[in-house]
Formats: C-alpha cells, sequence, structure tokens
C-alpha cells in the first residue's frame, strides 16, 4: 500500500470514527483525498468521499438502531427532501468550484457553537415536541438547504443536522446524532448519485476508505451508546471547534 493510500484509509478510520458521534469527518477525509491525489479535478475526491462515507454512515444507522428508538415517523418525510438538496448541490459543484463556499463555513460553525454555548441546557434532555405540519414544513427547507451543502461541499454537515434537530424537535445529543446520521445517510445518497454517474471515481481507493470508515463508525457508535448524550455534547463542542479552526485556516490564510 502507498503511503498516500495509506493516508487516506487511515483518514477514513478516524472520519468514521467522529462522523459516528457528531459529524465533521469529511474534514479529515476530503482534505486527505485532495491532499493524496491533487491532479484530479475536484468534484472526483468530493464523489469518492462519499461513496465512503455513505459506508460508514449506514453502519453508525445500523447500530444506533439496534440500540435505541430512532424516530422513524419524523424522519421519513425529510429523507427525500435531503436527498434531492444533495443531488441538487452534487450537480451544481460540478460546475462550481467548492471552495467558494470556505468562507462562509467557519461563520456557520462559530454561530452553531456559540448557539450552543449560550444555551446550555440544550440537548442534554431527551424532550421530543409533537410534530406539526408547520414544524415538518420548517424543518424541510432548513434540513434541505443543509442537504444542498453537503451534495456542494460537505464539511460540519452532521453538525448543522444535530443542532437543528435538537433546536426543532426538542431531542438530546445522543438522539439527534442518530437521527442526523440518518438524514446524512440520505444525502450522501444523493450526491453519490450524481457524482457516480458523471465521474470516473477511484473506486479501489473508495472501497479501501468504506472499509475503514465502517471500521471508526462501529468505535464512534459505540463509544456514544456508551457514555450518553453528556459525553456526545462535549465531542460536539471539540470537533466544532476544531472545524472553525480548520476551516478559518483554509479559508483566510492558504492560497
Amino acid at each position: 500500500m502507498s503511503t498516500d493510500l495509506l493516508l487516506v484509509v487511515l483518514a477514513a478510520f478516524g472520519a468514521g470514527l467522529v462522523d459516528a458521534m457528531v459529524g465533521g469527518g469529511g474534514l479529515i477525509q476530503l482534505p486527505a483525498l485532495l491532499t493524496a491525489y491533487p491532479s484530479t479535478p475536484p468534484a472526483v475526491p468530493l464523489g469518492t468521499n462519499k461513496f465512503a462515507s455513505i459506508f460508514g454512515t449506514g453502519s453508525a444507522v445500523l447500530r444506533f438502531a439496534r440500540r435505541m428508538r430512532i424516530p422513524w415517523k419524523m424522519l421519513l418525510p425529510l429523507l427525500p427532501v435531503v436527498f434531492l438538496g444533495a443531488l441538487g448541490g452534487a450537480g451544481v459543484a460540478t460546475l462550481v468550484p467548492p471552495t467558494v463556499f470556505r468562507p462562509l463555513v467557519p461563520i456557520m460553525l462559530a454561530v452553531v457553537l456559540v448557539y450552543m454555548l449560550w444555551h446550555k441546557d440544550l440537548g442534554t434532555t431527551h424532550a421530543p415536541l409533537a410534530v406539526t405540519r408547520k414544524q415538518t414544513l420548517a424543518a424541510a427547507v432548513l434540513l434541505g438547504a443543509v442537504g444542498f451543502y453537503d451534495g456542494f461541499f460537505g464539511p460540519g454537515t452532521g453538525s448543522f443536522f444535530m443542532v437543528l434537530l435538537i433546536r426543532l424537535y426538542g431531542f438530546d445529543f445522543l438522539h439527534s446524532a442518530a437521527s442526523a446520521r440518518v438524514l446524512n445517510l440520505a444525502t450522501n445518497a444523493g450526491a453519490l448519485v450524481w457524482f457516480g454517474s458523471q465521474l470516473e471515481l477511484l473506486w479501489l481507493v473508495a472501497i479501501l476508505m468504506a472499509v475503514a470508515n465502517v471500521s471508526g463508525a462501529v468505535v464512534g457508535t459505540g463509544l456514544a451508546l456508551k457514555y450518553g448524550s453528556g459525553f456526545v455534547r462535549r465531542i460536539f463542542v471539540a470537533v466544532v471547534l476544531v472545524l472553525i479552526a480548520r476551516t478559518a485556516w483554509q479559508a483566510y490564510f492558504t492560497a
């Protein structure tokens, strides 16, 4: 195995571990791909990343579903929305460089972090709200926009999904983590449909990364289920801080 391939496989394991708990794995996995294969068009690493991620995300969903109750009735109407959002975002990504989003990402993540820290009790208890038509419509618009972002660029998608689920539905961090993985599975699928049909992805690399991503997701979901919502909240804050630092550096201090 070449050094570059080893790098992306190890990155995929770390991405799967973090992604299963709080999202943010794309900022580990995608830069590794872009660094290892700099001569490929940017959309090819994006598609390769989605192929690997969909297996890790699917594994996380299965493990969460075995150990806790996932609110399928609430999530199912939203899956086509985020799927189509990601499909559209992936289509735009083949026309517009995804880097145009870079300056906005650290700002959006900083808003999420400040909001979570300001509302210290948010996400600490699981008290699901009654689902209304108005609430579902608002969720469809906001989550669909995040789905578009995931197809177009992606880093931080899981974190955005989690904070919206906590705010809109009254979930705690553990249940929002599980539900966000379900939504993320749909967005990964939507983006992969486009990238896989339009581009020649790095299939061998993608398969090896998928195996590593699943392994990481198994570890990540195990930790989340073992230590509960408080632990997931702490990891969420830590990961978002790292995401802010990393995306700000990429956006403002690198060529």
